[in-house]
């Protein structure tokens, strides 16, 4: 894998809440709350970066809105439409053992029982059954077939081996 990077991407900043510099924030943490106490958020746009303190934040229907620290109207809220956020992963809490965080998994390997290379992780989806991982393939994999492998163990994913980052899995060639 790439040299891991300290922040992860935690949500966007999607539009204007009102008149008085809130901001609506689609969150990717689960809980969705879990956002707001990764503060400072850095802040990314194309090749604009900054940091962004809060005044107040709370969850608003099934999402989150927040005041940045400063904001007092609509117009300094809509500069911040599109902007992603990213928060320091070591701020993250610290998961129980075969508990993974899905940017742990990105770029993994991913071997059968067969000893062949399907690909890597590229992304994971969320399903509401279980999750998924997208397999995309490399150089080293079998083919060049992405696939899509349910994350349920046993009996799909055996074992994640982060120290070597690969994981193993009950995935045919031919599925």
């Amino acid at each position: 894998m790439a040299e891991e990077s300290t922040k992860i991407l935690a949500g966007k900043i999607s539009a204007a809440y009102g008149i008085k510099g809130w901001v609506k924030v689609y969150s990717y943490t689960d809980p969705i709350e879990h956002i707001l106490s990764y503060a400072p958020w850095l802040l990314k746009r194309r090749s604009t970066e900054k940091l962004l303190k809060l005044d107040n934040g709370k969850t608003h229907g099934k999402g989150i809105v927040v005041l940045p620290e400063g904001f007092q109207d609509r117009n300094q809220a809509e500069e911040l439409i599109g902007y992603e956020i990213w928060v320091d992963k070591h701020a993250l809490p610290k998961l129980d053992q075969d508990d993974y965080y899905w940017h742990q998994l990105k770029g993994l390997a991913v071997i059968n029982e067969a000893d062949e290379c399907l690909g890597v992780i590229d992304q994971m989806l969320e399903t509401g059954a279980n999750d998924v991982i997208v397999v995309s393939p490399t150089k080293d994999s079998i083919d060049d077939q992405e696939r899509l492998i349910p994350w349920v163990e046993p009996e799909f994913i055996r074992q994640v081996d982060l120290a070597n980052e690969k994981v193993l899995v009950t995935w045919s060639a031919e599925y």
